[in-house]
């Protein structure tokens, strides 16, 4: 049952992620029939989001089991207010009672915990319409309401209280302030106006807060806005899983080279029990604000966030006491470079206009930033590369590239691994493949629709990532 079967792209873009997953490699690893059901798998996959609500727990401050209690009992309490508040009769939460509710623990990750999303559903649209963004519109189908700011069309007359259809504006062309818009669009649920037009629009400061309270969302699953937030942290699987890959251990330095907005930062300062050293650079100053507030809301101390660039963050002078950036060479005994990317594996994605030229040129930045990061790793430490796109040349092509350049780099196994091998295409050796970890998007509507358990779905069910990791000989 599919709503919005695809993501639209650009005709070239699509052609050419076509040409990355129908390549000749690949053709002859797994045939054509495979590989044109994986391309086309994705495509469907990436509009919509995944089946499991993904939230890492916060272990270094409470046990898992009690943090799983308290984030059960929290929500049968939003659970209940929605009910007794809303204006329409539906379902807010997950399953069809509240005491159906699950939060159930990832069998091979131990500080994740999952909830099962229920969706896509039939929702009868309503006559009173409001367009948000793009960005708005994906955060809708992963439980959030609609925040004033992402408002950019309402009825002339919507006062507060008033039951709304809400659509996402796919191409951004919708005018803000606009009483309607019928561009290319698609639908997300139902909800409460919190807010008059007049106020939202004003011509004063912009409005803040929830504009729309969802009542009635296609994909219900629920809102974590300030639930237990010592305790719990939205983060998709493949990025808890990079954590764990780069195994932090208490007393040692590690380097975040492209850390906002922190959640990565604050789970490898939690792995090592907040003892030693976590570095966090991030180009973007009011970026790394983000990451320091994350620290600060988890009572992480060991983290020492900077605004740099981290293509710059090695010294030309050896000082092994500096404690600010640019360092010299050998300062970090291990390094997380989960690099900027073209975002082609990220969901819920219903949408993108980015032409080829924007997609390709990502290749070069990570590459300036894998020299900086060989340079400052010690001599037998960890270099895990990540990304959260799905082309050859951001992820493989990469990994073949840095085997190359840098011979003291070898390939190291992952634990956990249960994404799926890397992508044959880029000339690596089936045994260097089957090292790498290339999470694909994959559903089967029907496992969803019998009831498969989520345990069984989840690991393939993701957002599309990518992860390599590496030791320095």
């Amino acid at each position: 049952m599919s709503f919005f079967p695809r993501i639209s792209l650009r005709p070239e873009v699509t052609d050419y992620l076509k040409g990355v997953f129908l390549n000749n490699e690949l053709l002859a690893s797994v045939g054509r029939h495979e590989a044109e059901r994986r391309f086309e798998t994705l495509l469907t996959c990436l509009s919509h989001p995944p089946s499991s609500t993904c939230v890492r727990a916060s272990v270094h401050l409470a046990p898992l089991g009690e943090i799983r209690h308290k984030l059960c009992e929290e929500l049968k309490k939003v659970s209940r207010h929605v009910h007794e508040d809303s204006r329409v009769h539906v379902c807010v939460g997950v399953g069809q009672h509240t005491e159906e509710l699950q939060v159930l623990p990832h069998p091979s990750v131990p500080d994740v915990l999952l909830l099962p999303v229920d969706g896509p559903r039939c929702v009868q649209q309503l006559s009173k319409e409001v367009v948000v963004g793009a960005q708005c519109g994906n955060a809708v189908l992963r439980g959030a309401h609609v925040f004033a700011p992402g408002m950019l069309a309402c009825p002339k007359h919507m006062k507060a209280g008033d039951v709304v259809s809400v659509f996402s504006d796919l191409e951004g062309k919708c005018t803000r302030g606009a009483f309607s818009f019928h561009g290319k669009r698609v639908f997300v649920g139902n909800g409460v106006a919190e807010k008059d037009r007049s106020s939202i629009f004003c011509s004063g400061e912009p409005a803040r807060g929830v504009g729309i309270r969802m009542i009635e969302p296609l994909y219900a699953t629920p809102s974590f806005d300030g639930l237990l937030p010592q305790l719990v942290f939205l983060q998709n699987l493949p990025s808890v899983v990079v954590g764990h890959v780069l195994g932090p251990r208490p007393g040692e330095r590690i380097l975040d080279m492209c850390a906002a907005p922190g959640g990565k930062t604050c789970h490898i300062a939690t792995l090592m029990r907040d003892q030693g050293e976590v570095v966090a650079l991030e180009r973007i100053s009011n970026k790394m604000e983000l990451i320091r507030q994350n620290a600060q809301t988890l009572q992480l101390r060991c983290i020492k966030a900077f605004c740099f660039n981290s293509t710059r963050a090695v010294s030309e002078h050896s000082n092994p006491e500096a404690e600010e950036p640019p360092f010299p060479p050998e300062s970090f005994d291990r390094i997380l470079l989960d690099a900027p990317c073209s975002g082609l594996g990220q969901r819920p994605n219903m949408a993108s206009t980015w032409n080829l030229k924007e997609i390709c040129s990502f290749a070069p930045l990570q590459r300036k930033l894998f020299q900086a990061a060989v340079q400052l790793l010690k001599k037998g430490g960890v270099l895990v590369y990540s990304t959260c796109t799905v082309t050859l040349a951001e992820n493989e092509e990469q990994v073949a590239w840095a085997l190359r350049t840098f011979p003291c780099l070898k390939l190291q196994s992952q634990e956990p691994h249960i994404g799926a091998e890397g992508m044959p295409g880029a000339g690596l050796a089936q045994e260097q493949l089957r090292l790498l970890q290339r999470f694909r998007p994959e559903l089967s509507w029907e496992q969803v629709a019998a009831g498969a358990p989520l345990s069984c779905r989840a690991n393939s069910d993701t957002i599309g990532f990518f992860i390599a990791k590496f030791q320095k000989t």
